[in-house]
Parts: structure tokens; C-alpha cells; sequence
């Protein structure tokens, strides 16, 4: 073990042109969980971590503010554990004119974002601004002011042709999409089995979203409510939190179809504990919801009021014939980068979202839990930055490995080694490691501590201890 990052770093050569530079690479596992950074060479001992980390866990848990933001490890993780095909985010061949543009303009905005391949999220990106130019030549094609030098009416071809296009790799992004939840769907539904030695995938993939999302939903009623965000376009946590019994609050309102609204609902139901009165109790398992990036069930659809931003009832793992699931509806699929027809849905909600995500991170006392996230998305990634200014926050990263160097990139960046916990390599970030060794247990579980205190007075003394017992000697645990 070394005291520095730095002391685990090792040159590389990685350059297309071949020449040489240096790159910072961190060791297979990194810890700093209120002690200085290790870089562990051999496989972490759960024993011995656990010492160190579960009750630093605990500790941030019961911040003011405490914030999970998933990314798309989490969804490979359970995927992984139900069986089910993983969802695959490679680009697309596209065939039409200027496809070579498009094909390195979005390898050079990948390459910013610190990847070496483009994926599909990137083609998006670069056909909308494609899109956005057609849409300009060919308005000025069809105009009829004089000019010698108008562009050529080629241009709406083209705008149709990548048009289509779009909508048919959008659609192709949710059919991938549904066939992940599909999986997990059947691997919960009991419908694949382990062997006789494991427990069947059903019980597996419920262990794991239970015992990833319950310590951070279970929070006293009267502290704020954890805050989830997402960068994924699946339905996993909201799945996982159906399973679990617990309320989502997010911006939509409606039951047939709800509607996404600008304003932010601050409310907290509860309830009144019998023969008392006057004094509410807030009610438990609670927390709040927000999908920065869109979902596969989000529809662009126009009413008589305007555009507005609806959740279709899509259901979880729906088959590629569900009505909702058709190739021309990719047009109205809500992801982001999206492929809205007008400025004001392309900035809607997006700029919402991502206002509620500083909002809710950007105050002091606040906690900031990643999983599964990458670190690619610079938007989210500037966030992060402007929140460890506030000297009472906190970042913790639990990461399966340094996302091609660009979780170090950002710690470097960022600064505030003091306000960041590191949970790096595959250990740490294996799911169901973290959920039985790492992550505390249910903050409200009172019972536990009762049982304990009781025992400890009913236990006879010890010479060498004055009475005093242990947690591990009288249950064989460890407290939250």
C-alpha cells in the first residue's frame, strides 16, 4: 500500500500518431474513506475494509442533504446478476451523405469527453446538429429572395433522409433498451434459475436493488428525503423501488398519463399516528426522483395547449410490438441528446432537470453518492465541480475502475481530496460486494440497537471489560 494516487500512477503510450505521453493510471483498487488514499495492490480483504469504510458510510448518510446519482453500472450489474443482455450503446452505420462528417465529428467529441470511441449518445449529438444546419439550407432553398448563390434544394433530401434516420437509431436505442428490462423483467418473474447451489436469479436481483436502495431510502421521515438521479434511460430503480414499496416524487403529475411540469412540488405525505393529535408524522420510504438524461417512456407529444413532455404507459420490458414501441415513434422519444423538432422542447426538460440536480447538490451539508456513473458527462461533471467549492459537502465515487482515466481526470481537476471518498477498482464496485460488506443498513432500523442495548445489560461482567460486550460478540454483526 502507498500513501498517493501519484505513487500508483504508470506511464503509457496511447496516441494515434505514436508518439509518446504520459498518463496518470491509478491502481486496480483505490480506497480513501476518512484516511489517506491507499492504492491496494492484491485483492481487498471485505474484513478488514469493512472496519474503515461501513461506518464512514454510515456517517455521511445521515447528512442534511444526501444525494445518489446512478449511472449505467448499475443497470450492467443487475443485468449481469438476472442474465439478461446488457445494453448496447455502439454506434450506428449510417449510409447517407455526409456520413463520414458526422462519423468523425462525433469521434472528436467523444475523444473531448475522454473517450476513444464514439458511442451512440455521440452520433445523436452530432446528426441533431446536423439536422439543425439541414434545417436552415433547405428553409433558405425554398425561399425565393433573388440570391444567385442559394444553396440547392438537395439539402431537404437530405434533411428527410437523416431525419429518418434518427428516428430509426432512437428507436433502435429503446428496442435495446426494453430488451435489458426484459431480462431483468424474466430473471424476477422467476422465470431463470441458477444452479442448485445459488439461489434462483429472482431472489439474487431483488437482494441486490433492495440492499443497493434501501440504505439510502431509508431515511427518518422528518429528514429531507434522499434525491436519486440518473443518466440512464431504463426503468431499473424505478422498478426496484415498485419492488421495495417506495414513493417516487419527480415533476410529473397525473395518473392516466402524467405530464411533466415546470414546477417543483415540495410535498411530503403523511400521516397522523393514532390518538394523536396535531402532530403529523411524515411518512417513511420516501424519496425524490430525477432522470437528467430522459427515459425510454417519455413522449414529445402536442396537445391543444402546446407541446408538452408526457410518460406513456410503457411497460417494464415491453415487447418490440407494444404500440409504444413502433420505429416511426422514435421521433418522439424523450432522451438526451433528443430528437425534438422545435427549440423550445429540445431545451425542455433538459434545463429543468439539470437546474433541480444543482439545486439539490449545490447547498451546504449535502452529500453526493455515485455508482456506476463514468464521469463523461461534462454537464453533470461541472455540477460536481461547483458543489466541492462548498466546504461542507462531500463526493463519494464508487466505481468499478477509473472509467479510462477519466475519473482521475476529474479528481485532478476538481481538487478537494479532503471532500472526495474513493471506492475504486472491482471489489469495491462489484454490486453485490458493496451491498453485503460496504453499505450500511436501513438508517431507521431501531430494533437492532434495542436488542443490543438489552443484551449488553443482561450480560454477565467480565474482568477485562468492566460488563461491556461487543456488537460482533452478541450478534455476530456490526451496527449501522
Amino acid at each position: 500500500m502507498t500513501d498517493s494516487l501519484d505513487d500508483c500512477a504508470t506511464p503509457f503510450t496511447d496516441d494515434s500518431s505514436g508518439s509518446l505521453r504520459r498518463a496518470e493510471h491509478w491502481g486496480k483498487h483505490i480506497v480513501r474513506a476518512g484516511s489517506p488514499t491507499r492504492c491496494v495492490v492484491d485483492e481487498p480483504d471485505p474484513d478488514k475494509h469493512r472496519e474503515q469504510i461501513e461506518p464512514w458510510l454510515s456517517a455521511l448518510f445521515q447528512a442534511e442533504h444526501l444525494n445518489l446519482l446512478v449511472g449505467s453500472g448499475l443497470t450492467t450489474a443487475v443485468a449481469k446478476a438476472a442474465g439478461a443482455s446488457e445494453v448496447d450503446m455502439s454506434p450506428v452505420e449510417f449510409q447517407h451523405i455526409y456520413a463520414v462528417e458526422v462519423k468523425r465529428a462525433a469521434r472528436e467529441g467523444a475523444q473531448r469527453l475522454g473517450r476513444k470511441e464514439p458511442n451512440i449518445e455521440d452520433q445523436v449529438r452530432t446528426v441533431n446538429e446536423l439536422i439543425g444546419g439541414l434545417r436552415i439550407l433547405a428553409s433558405a432553398a425554398e425561399g425565393d429572395d433573388g440570391d444567385d448563390d442559394k444553396p440547392e434544394p438537395s439539402a431537404t433530401t437530405a434533411l428527410q433522409a437523416w431525419e429518418s434516420a434518427l428516428d430509426a437509431t432512437l428507436a433502435g436505442l429503446m428496442k435495446g433498451l426494453l430488451a435489458t428490462e426484459r431480462g431483468i423483467a424474466t430473471a424476477l418473474s422467476g422465470g431463470q434459475a441458477l444452479s442448485d447451489s445459488q439461489d434462483d436469479a429472482s431472489a439474487r436481483v431483488r437482494r441486490l436493488l433492495g440492499g443497493f436502495l434501501l440504505p439510502f431510502a431509508s431515511r427518518t421521515g422528518t429528514r429531507e428525503r434522499t434525491h436519486i438521479f440518473t443518466t440512464n434511460y431504463d426503468r431499473l430503480i424505478e422498478r426496484g423501488c415498485d419492488l421495495l414499496g417506495l414513493r417516487l416524487v419527480d415533476r410529473f403529475v397525473g395518473a392516466l398519463a402524467p405530464v411533466f411540469h415546470s414546477s417543483r412540488l415540495g410535498i411530503d405525505l403523511h400521516y397522523n399516528p393514532p390518538g394523536i393529535r396535531g402532530e403529523p408524522r411524515y411518512l417513511e420510504g420516501v424519496v425524490r426522483f430525477t432522470k437528467l438524461h430522459g427515459s425510454v417512456d417519455w413522449r414529445n407529444v402536442r396537445q391543444s395547449g402546446g407541446p408538452s413532455i408526457q410518460r406513456c404507459g410503457l411497460p417494464f420490458g415491453a415487447a418490440d410490438n407494444h404500440p409504444d414501441v413502433r420505429d416511426e415513434i422514435g421521433g418522439q422519444l424523450l432522451v438526451y441528446p433528443n430528437a425534438a423538432k422545435d427549440v423550445e422542447t429540445l431545451e425542455f426538460p433538459f434545463a429543468e432537470l439539470f437546474r433541480d440536480f444543482a439545486a439539490a447538490v449545490c447547498r451546504p451539508n449535502a452529500v453526493v453518492v455515485t455508482y456506476g456513473y463514468g464521469f463523461g458527462d461534462d454537464h453533470v461533471n461541472r455540477i460536481l465541480r461547483d458543489m466541492l467549492s462548498i466546504p461542507s459537502t462531500h463526493l463519494v465515487v464508487i466505481s468499478y475502475d477509473e472509467a479510462g482515466g477519466r475519473l482521475k481526470a476529474f479528481h485532478d481537476l476538481a481538487g478537494h481530496e479532503a471532500q472526495i471518498t474513493l471506492l475504486v477498482g472491482p471489489h469495491f464496485g462489484d454490486l453485490a460486494t458493496l451491498v453485503e460488506h460496504y453499505l450500511p443498513k436501513p438508517a431507521i432500523d431501531r430494533t437492532t440497537w434495542r436488542m443490543v442495548d438489552l443484551l449488553n445489560r443482561r450480560a454477565r461482567p467480565r474482568s477485562d471489560d468492566d460488563g461491556r460486550r461487543t456488537y460482533e460478540e452478541l450478534e455476530g454483526g456490526e451496527p449501522a
